[in-house]
């Protein structure tokens, strides 16, 4: 009896083991399978931009690692909610996903009328790189540097103006709040987009924009516009001889923005888990590295999804009270 009971438990355990790996092997098997189509990267911006670079870049990445084809998609407009409705109508398999900035969460929904929740329907994996704005004035502004910017300022009867790249977004109000703390008053035209807002810097029509480095940066170079200072934590190796406002003393303008690949909230944690690993191991190969200073960015941090959230809500926050100081309605 003994032996015949020995002998049910050792089966019972072997039926356990069984039922145990029958439920465990299909989901390990369509873990270690994924992709198990092409990804799609959707941009937000269009060809030939910041974020479209950068999506170009983790293609390779993302190809390299599991050797299936990763195509690119641009679906600029409407502050990045065309490209995010593709995401959340096509993406819930992790097969599609979205390469944008933070602001997508942290500004536009403030700044434009949405249709998506910006804390609940997207969600961050891994940031590709860091970056900030810069302030460039038209290269015959009789300043070169903030100091004389703020006497400049003081001595115009109405202050300066300022164009950025679109209204209500971190360009607008880094002027506004450049103007607060300076006691200069600021006066902002928005553009749709940085080209044409660049163009008019170039031919004298506005004399200063806060723009991104990544399309003043070449701009800068040629010296048909000129940087004032840098809106990022630290000096950066693209313009490296341009201090940063906080080195200035203005600290309140040093918050980096940083782009990510997001995903839908509800892909499986392992596959979400797969693209942070495989997108932030390729994006620290030196080589690629250099390829972001060459954009003017920097490498990005490898911040889990709840800290950048967390950034996103304090950055949420600040933008909340800048754009309620100018009594600023959404667009």
């Amino acid at each position: 009896m003994k032996k015949q009971a020995n002998n049910f438990l050792w089966g019972g355990y072997a039926l356990a083991f069984g039922v145990g790996a029958v439920g465990w092997l299909p989901v390990a098997q369509a873990q270690q399978a994924w992709p198990t189509k092409p990804i799609r990267l959707v941009v937000a911006g269009p060809a030939g931009g910041s974020a479209d670079a950068l999506a170009r870049l983790l293609a390779e990445g993302l190809h390299k690692a599991w050797s299936k084809p990763v195509i690119v998609e641009n679906k600029p407009g409407a502050a990045g909610a065309l490209a995010i409705s593709d995401m959340q109508s096509t993406g819930k398999d992790g097969h599609t996903l979205l390469v944008i900035q933070g602001g997508v969460v942290s500004e536009a929904p403030l700044a434009y009328k949405v249709h998506y929740k910006p804390f609940s329907d997207l969600k961050p994996l891994a940031q590709i790189s860091r970056t900030g704005l810069v302030l460039v004035a038209n290269k015959d502004l009789p300043v070169s540097n903030l100091k004389q910017l703020v006497d400049y300022g003081k001595s115009q009867k109405e202050g300066l103006v300022f164009a950025s790249y679109a209204a209500g977004l971190k360009g607008h109000t880094s002027g506004i709040l450049l103007g607060q703390l300076t006691h200069v008053p600021m006066r902002h035209v928005g553009y749709k987009g940085s080209p044409p807002a660049l163009n008019d810097l170039m031919g004298g029509h506005v004399p200063l924009m806060f723009d991104g480095v990544t399309t003043s940066l070449p701009l800068i170079k040629a010296g048909k516009i000129k940087a004032i200072a840098l809106a990022y934590p630290t000096r950066i190796a693209g313009l490296a001889d341009v201090p940063t406002f906080k080195e200035l003393g203005y600290p309140q303008l040093a918050q980096a923005g940083w782009f990510a690949v997001w995903s839908r909230p509800d892909v499986e944690p392992a596959v979400q888990q797969k693209v942070r690993e495989a997108t932030l191991a390729y994006f620290r190969q030196p080589g690629v590295q250099n390829r972001i200073k060459d954009m003017g960015m920097e490498q990005g941090d490898p911040a889990t999804s709840e800290e950048m959230m967390t950034d996103l809500k304090q950055a949420y926050q600040q933008q909340v009270a800048l754009l309620k100081s100018i009594n600023y309605q959404p667009e």
